[in-house]
């Protein structure tokens, strides 16, 4: 048993590298895919993943910011990073001297980075954002022209792409997408008109990739995809086309750390909200809502021990949480426990904890503390 305490979550590297190049055979050759891996890459450690992602071939990587970008450049990652939320104002000295690409949809955005690159005798390639419905970042197409004029006039920005996000590409028959799939195509026609000739376009994210072709353009920007999940899609066209294939990366995992014997009508844990039924052995695990595990998992999730589901009973607390295993014979103290992950022909994945949760799956993964120790097999 390793030293420290024993709640960790193993990374699969491999299966990482296979989701890749899974997406990759999928959109085809032609299709650039930008690997999206911001938060942490959704709670599987940055660095890691992307250092198996670059030497899996992936030439583009997205993260949140500069900062993630700069840890990346730290750790000597050297494939094109999209900073898919621009540079914070300040931030453009370093953007530009690590070689970070910012999206940008805002004048004093380009300005600030016109600045930064001139100082230097640099010159920086940009994203524009288009928003075109999700409400939420992206220039108006009222301001779009506007915009490609000052990038016309710049001498040390260049325009290397457009984008967009889509609010809703899981619902397939979604008015609203069709909307959105619609305005970025106006838009890049307005930029073409302007004499603009973007290298890269890209709207997909994963729900996209999985089954909106007319969304793909030549970038796609996954996700969750690479990590092993797709949101469940819903619509006419659910059943179209080939299905992209993903296995989860990441497994959770927790030991017992004590075992209780309790009579029939004893109250457990936080509020005495569960009350056993009969003679009872009670699991306790080193594990809690502060590693992530939600909290809205008590009486509803379930483990993997010695083969077997056990239930989550009581209030899970920050630490230690309560799994019975009454029906699980020859558990022991030690015993390995499975949160999420396999065991033989038993699986529990983070989606299942998420519908559970009533939360997405997104949440669940990157909910994952800090303090869980993550272990890379390759």
């Amino acid at each position: 048993m390793a030293a420290g305490r024993p709640t960790w979550a193993e990374v699969s590297l491999r299966s990482l590298r296979r989701n890749f190049r899974g997406v990759q055979e999928h959109v085809g050759k032609d299709v650039a895919v930008c690997a999206v891996i911001k938060a942490n890459a959704y709670g599987h450690g940055t660095v890691r993943c992307a250092q198996a992602l670059e030497q899996e071939g992936a030439e583009w990587l997205g993260v949140t910011g500069a900062e993630e970008g700069v840890v990346l450049r730290d750790a000597g990652v050297r494939a094109r990073v999209l900073l898919m939320t621009g540079c914070w104002q300040g931030e453009e000295d370093e953007v530009v001297e690590r070689g970070l690409t910012p999206v940008i949809w805002d004048l004093e955005h380009l300005e600030r980075l016109e600045q930064a690159a001139g100082k230097r005798g640099k010159t920086v390639a940009v994203h524009i954002k288009i928003d075109t419905g999700m409400g939420r970042l992206g220039v108006s197409e009222r301001c779009f022209t506007a915009l490609l004029e000052r990038v016309r006039a710049a001498r040390h920005v260049t325009l290397e792409g457009l984008c967009s996000h889509l609010a809703s590409s899981e619902a397939l028959d979604s008015a609203e997408a069709l909307e959105q799939a619609r305005r970025f195509r106006e838009a890049v026609a307005v930029a073409r008109r302007a004499g603009f000739e973007p290298k890269l376009l890209h709207l997909a994210n994963t729900a996209a990739v999985a089954a909106r072709r007319d969304c793909w353009w030549n970038m796609v920007r996954p996700g969750l995809a690479l990590f092993g999940y797709c949101l469940p899609l819903t619509g006419e066209k659910e059943r179209a086309g080939p299905r992209l294939q993903v296995e989860p990366v990441l497994s959770w995992k927790t030991r017992v750390l004590a075992l209780r014997d309790l009579p029939a009508g004893r109250r457990v844990g936080y509020g005495g909200t569960f009350l056993t039924q009969a003679q009872s052995r009670l699991a306790i695990l080193p594990v809690g809502y502060a590693d992530g595990l939600d909290r809205r998992l008590s009486d509803q999730g379930r483990v993997i021990v010695r083969g077997a589901y056990a239930p989550i009973v009581a209030q899970i607390s920050m630490d230690l949480t309560f799994a019975d295993v009454t029906r699980v014979p020859g558990v022991e103290v030690g015993d390995e426990v499975v949160l999420i992950g396999r065991s033989g022909a038993l699986a529990i994945d983070a989606a299942e904890h998420a519908r559970l949760a009533r939360t997405i799956t997104y949440d669940i993964l990157c909910s994952l503390a800090a303090r869980v120790s993550r272990r890379y097999l390759e």
